[in-house]
């Protein structure tokens, strides 16, 4: 998902059918099994041109040798008689870069012995440690990204699966932030790698591939995670991932996003939790902010987060229980007692007990230093 989302081309019911086997996007195809969970770090050089790099280094400390040991021909002695070309140069070179040394080409004068001593050791030290690090480096490179994964998979769990990273799912990302939820419990699953390469720059893991599949979900540990926000590009899509996901955990808080009202419903069959529309919530809060300017800033002001006044959940104190809701701190809207969300002058809302949770409006956190 990218930041200039296209609406789809629907049809009367707003969905285009479309087969959940299908892969999106150029990523997936693309990219190695091994490397589509991406943990977040600084990637390093592609281990292809790494090696390239170091066998052109390599290939350089080889024509250096040559040419000294043929500016130096007249010091040397081939036991096959005659003198020392160009071609014996090289031969020689090669043979004493990789200490094989078979010994028909020998350096007999001062110079050519002092060469070899104080040039062409050296030379051969840097050669042998150009194509045995490189060998190495690329293993280790390889074994320790392959580590990282596997500890990763076995550590996370009560995660958040962002699903699109695209606007809505960079919002949500920030928000959860913003409101405590650590970086590394944070998930992305996208089908483009750039994008989660972003992803993992911005301190995140990231998953690539098509969330309508259940091998990518496997591979973001949706099964263990305790919330998954659907964010897709297109409302088909959204309800494609929202039955994969709720197929593999039932206990998840699942909240997705659609562009239209009309499928909303289909979203909430599907197994959401919550769905949020973007359009329609963006046009309501256009023509509240027509007729009273105020109440829309108010309204902006809530959607921000860490901006004037925010919402919160929290649980109910020892001191408020027993207690109305309009005797604590902050200013109660609602109280969420089990499964069941009531306005805060619900008669049954009259009196909080302690296992109850409030939302409140506050003033939003001042910025951390």
């Amino acid at each position: 998902m990218t930041n200039g989302e296209q609406p789809a081309q629907t049809g009367r019911s707003g969905l285009r059918p479309r087969l959940p086997g299908r892969r999106t996007g150029r990523a997936e195809t693309d990219v190695e099994a091994g490397d589509r969970v991406v943990l977040p770090a600084q990637q390093p050089r592609p281990p292809l041109r790494q090696v390239s790099g170091r066998l052109l280094v390599a290939f350089g400390v080889l024509i250096v040798t040559t040419v000294l040991v043929w500016l130096d021909r007249d010091g040397y002695n081939d036991n096959a008689g005659g003198g020392v070309s160009f071609l014996d140069a090289a031969y020689y070179a090669t043979v004493t870069l990789s200490t094989t040394g078979y010994g028909d080409i020998t350096p007999f004068s001062d110079s050519a012995r002092l060469t070899n001593i104080f040039v062409i050791t050296p030379l051969r030290v840097l050669f042998l440690i150009i194509l045995v690090g490189t060998t190495l480096e690329v293993l280790t490179e390889r074994t320790r990204r392959q580590w990282r994964i596997g500890r990763w998979r076995s550590a996370v769990r009560e995660h958040t699966v962002v699903i699109g990273y695209g606007t809505k799912g960079r919002s949500a990302v920030d928000t959860l932030i913003g409101q405590g939820v650590r970086r590394d419990e944070i998930v992305v699953v996208d089908p483009q790698r750039k994008v989660v390469e972003q992803a993992t720059l911005d301190g995140l893991a990231g998953v690539v591939g098509d969330a309508t599949r259940t091998d990518t979900l496997l591979r973001a540990e949706l099964p263990r995670a305790a919330r998954v926000v659907v964010a897709p590009e297109r409302d088909d899509t959204a309800a494609l991932i929202t039955l994969t996901a709720r197929q593999l955990n039932r206990g998840a808080t699942v909240v997705a996003a659609v562009r239209e009202d009309e499928n909303a419903p289909l979203l909430r069959q599907s197994g959401a939790d919550v769905v949020v529309t973007s359009s329609s919530s963006a046009g309501r809060l256009l023509g509240m902010s027509m007729l009273s300017p105020h109440a829309g800033a108010v309204m902006e002001d809530l959607l921000t987060y860490g901006t004037g006044l925010d919402v919160h959940e929290r649980p109910v104190t020892r001191a408020e229980a027993g207690h109305s809701p309009r005797e604590c701190a902050d200013l109660v809207v609602a109280v969420v007692r089990g499964r069941r969300v009531l306005n805060y002058n619900d008669p049954e809302a009259a009196t909080l007990q302690l296992t109850d949770r409030v939302i409140t409006i506050r003033p939003a956190a001042p910025p951390a230093g």
